[in-house]
């Protein structure tokens, strides 16, 4: 297996480094803490999971979604956030609680393995039906459900967005093992055209976040020329020339994990140049570990937070030089859709059943 690399700016022995430095904070129980003693969130402990993988650390990998298989809940949720000793945050992110099913369709990718897949399903499928219960009438999945069942009031468009790019996985999934879900094709097709077309109400207002801002292209949502058109439009709100990709439009801190989720939607939007620029620019927060410091605050150049190294952060690094390179059979998960099912097109909104 090819490891990725971007000639002048990652070789492969760095990108070696990273993700071992990521199998290094892993848990005996195979859960990947953001840093050493600190919490871990589903979301984040897929992504590791993912750029383990794609550096050949399958067992590690491997031992990630074991991890998860253990500790989903009956509900098929998992909690918000995890420590060692156990639950930090009783909630439960329906953004989270997807992305399983985007791990496992990008390890299936990686290896080819069905008994994997057969394992997964069981852990997908109740995961992926507890997040559908959120979805409103008109599309969108509200954020999450408080500890005692009680929904949330409000969705999130980073959170939707990102929701449809696992529901497509956990219907590549789905078909794969010879199951049929046309309920989450149908609700797939409903939280597309939400996001795509983000009706008055349908979101929390985050325009200061960058991620509502290139979330729907990341996700393969907003595509095509519109994909193009989206990001030109608030590029100089949230991109800092030669830093990287501000968290929020109105705070000089870049952040090394969007910078590269940034590039990986300019990937998919067709403008490599400015990817592969990104992807340099945050290699000033590489630490000679191999580990990457979660942000930086300008002109300072100050750590946020404070000395602050994360696996995530690793790992949309590794996941980015693996996008830019074609170096893995998952690559293209992100920029090509590889083996996803399309989206089915509808304008029409959803009815409320009798």
């Amino acid at each position: 297996m090819s490891l990725p690399e971007v000639p002048g700016v990652l070789d492969v022995a760095q990108v070696h480094r990273t993700a071992a430095g990521i199998a290094e904070w892993q848990l005996p129980n195979g859960m990947i803490p953001w840093f050493p003693g600190g919490h871990a969130d589903p979301w984040n402990h897929v992504e590791a999971a993912m750029a383990l993988a794609v550096t050949g650390h399958l067992d590690e990998a491997e031992a990630a979604y074991r991890w998860l298989a253990d500790s989903q809940l009956t509900n098929g949720a998992w909690h918000q956030y995890y420590t060692a000793d156990g639950i930090e945050d009783h909630k439960h992110d329906a953004n989270v609680i997807a992305y399983v099913a985007t791990g496992a369709w990008h390890h299936w990718l990686m290896t080819h393995d069905r008994g994997f897949l057969e394992t997964m399903w069981p852990v997908v499928e109740p995961a992926i039906d507890f997040v559908l219960d959120l979805q409103t009438t008109r599309g969108e999945i509200l954020w999450a459900r408080h500890a005692d069942g009680t929904p949330w009031s409000f969705a999130l468009l980073t959170g939707s967005a990102s929701i449809s790019h696992s529901l497509r996985c956990a219907i590549a999934v789905a078909e794969k093992l010879g199951h049929e879900r046309p309920d989450w094709e149908l609700s797939l097709a409903y939280l597309a055209h939400t996001v795509r077309t983000r009706p008055d109400g349908a979101f929390a207002p985050k325009d200061r976040w960058a991620m509502d801002w290139y979330y729907p292209v990341l996700s393969g949502t907003v595509d095509g020329a519109d994909a193009v058109s989206h990001l030109a439009g608030r590029y100089d709100k949230f991109v800092m020339e030669g830093l990287g990709v501000r968290c929020v439009s109105n705070r000089p801190w870049v952040t090394a994990a969007e910078t590269c989720e940034c590039a990986i939607a300019h990937l998919f939007a067709g403008d490599r140049l400015t990817a592969e620029q990104m992807f340099s620019w945050i290699q000033t927060m590489r630490c000679d570990d191999g580990t990457y410091m979660t942000g930086l605050v300008h002109p300072e150049e100050v750590t946020f937070p404070d000395g602050e190294r994360t696996t995530y952060s690793a790992a949309a690094v590794v996941l980015t030089a693996d996008a830019l390179s074609g170096a893995s059979p998952a690559s293209g998960l992100f920029t090509e859709h590889t083996g996803l099912p399309d989206i089915i097109s509808t304008g029409a909104p959803v009815h409320e059943s009798d």
